[in-house]
């Protein structure tokens, strides 16, 4: 059960440790942690699947650490290990380079920080396996103009200097937006409609709504929360309208019909995209929906798995409104989880879940990937206020995203 004072793992600073493979990189996270996280061998390829560590890292707070694999595997097993590893980079906010000082930097190493650096990512060379910090050793060791730590994972010598060098070197401005938290002031009561349906996990609320919750109540502002079924009741009860009625998106239509137009109105997936992504690109993409043709395939993400159920929003509602607007000839296909391919050519459009589950850093790599191949890509809930009609209402709240809305508009327009 997810505690709501816990800080989620999409919504850490992310801190990647790379390397070859047997420089000490697991014992390094051991070390970090205090605790044994990671398995350690002297038998290169140890670390197969990345391990996550949540930590604080005072005075910075709550961080997220990642052992990976060697980036130097061999091999089938390896290069599907190097994938999975590739894949930690893109949501890293700070990548620690680990290097065995008995090897130095080579040329894998500076091709790997170049990488960073065209990605930007900030990066610290870790040189482990030291036991004292020899200014000479960096004069063979060169690391450009990246800042370097000497450090013994096994002794301990420099690990609290390298967490120093980690608090100085991290961005703190490189950190989530606020879910709704900008948009509303101190006192400002906020209706959550939050349906409790068979996908919702029983005893509790699902994610996007726990961290609604928590970023009005760090606001000072209040949540009131109810069903869907009674929101005609709590409005009518109030004394003095709520700031904004926020809508788990599967109950669009019904909120939108009880709540009165002079109240905004807009749900946690829309939240979620703005947050985690650029909500204007997912209003631009749902006008591709109206040119789908015959046999186009349409590519639905989720950042989570979980069991599906009949009438599941991603593989059955979806596709069903597509279906419905744009013809029985579309294709689907499915993915979920930490996987997104690099080759999206084949699709003429992606619909991507809110993606609670991912952090900033993964959600914008997916949406410029997209970008890049000329492929659209929206998001369910604006997809889902766009089939209810509802789409120019749900996002005025968001200037930049109404702003793209009217801008599509005219275009279609003037088409048509």
């Amino acid at each position: 059960m997810t505690d709501m004072n816990t800080t989620p793992k999409a919504n850490r600073y992310t801190i990647g440790l790379f390397g070859k493979r047997n420089s000490g990189k697991s014992s390094l996270i051991n070390a970090i942690t205090g605790q044994n996280i990671a398995v350690t061998s002297e038998i290169p390829g140890t670390t197969t699947d990345p391990v996550y560590k949540a930590m604080e890292l005072l005075p910075f707070g709550p961080v997220m650490l990642i052992d990976t694999a060697g980036l130097d595997d061999v091999g089938e097993l390896g290069k599907l290990r190097t994938e999975k590893t590739y894949e930690v980079l893109r949501k890293c906010n700070l990548a620690l380079v680990v290097v065995d000082i008995h090897i130095g930097i080579t040329e894998f190493e500076t091709e790997f920080i170049k990488q960073l650096k065209r990605r930007r990512i900030p990066c610290i060379c870790v040189i482990n396996k030291s036991d004292r910090d020899i200014s000479e050793d960096l004069k063979t060791i060169s690391t450009d103009d990246i800042p370097a730590v000497h450090v013994s994972a096994v002794t301990g010598f420099g690990i609290e200097k390298l967490k120093n060098v980690i608090v100085e070197n991290s961005n703190f401005e490189d950190v989530e937006p606020a879910l709704v938290s900008d948009l509303i002031c101190p006192g400002d009561l906020l209706v959550l409609v939050t349906p409790i349906d068979k996908s919702a996990p029983k005893g509790r609320l699902i994610l996007p709504q726990q961290q609604t919750i928590r970023d009005i109540i760090e606001k000072d502002a209040i949540a009131l929360v109810t069903k869907e079924q009674k929101l005609k009741h709590v409005l009518g009860g109030l004394k003095i309208p709520p700031a904004m009625v926020i809508t788990d998106s599967q109950a669009f239509k019904k909120v939108a019909s009880d709540t009165p137009t002079e109240i905004p109105m807009t749900s946690f997936s829309i939240l979620f995209a703005r947050q985690k992504g650029d909500l204007a690109e997912m209003v631009r993409g749902i006008q591709q929906i109206k040119r789908l043709a015959s046999g186009d395939k349409v590519l639905i993400v989720e950042g989570c798995t979980h069991q599906c159920q009949a009438d599941d929003i991603g593989k059955v509602k979806i596709p069903g409104w597509i279906r419905g607007i744009a013809g029985d000839d579309i294709q689907f296909d499915f993915v979920s989880g930490a996987h997104f391919m690099e080759d999206l050519s084949e699709y003429a459009l992606i619909v991507h879940c809110g993606g609670c589950m991912l952090n900033r850093r993964e959600m914008l790599y997916r949406v410029e990937k997209a970008r890049e191949q000329g492929v659209y890509i929206t998001n369910y809930g604006v997809l889902i206020a766009y089939v209810m009609g509802i789409l120019k209402r749900a996002i005025k709240p968001f200037p930049e995203a109404s702003a793209v809305l009217e801008e599509s508009n005219k275009n279609n327009e003037k088409e048509e």
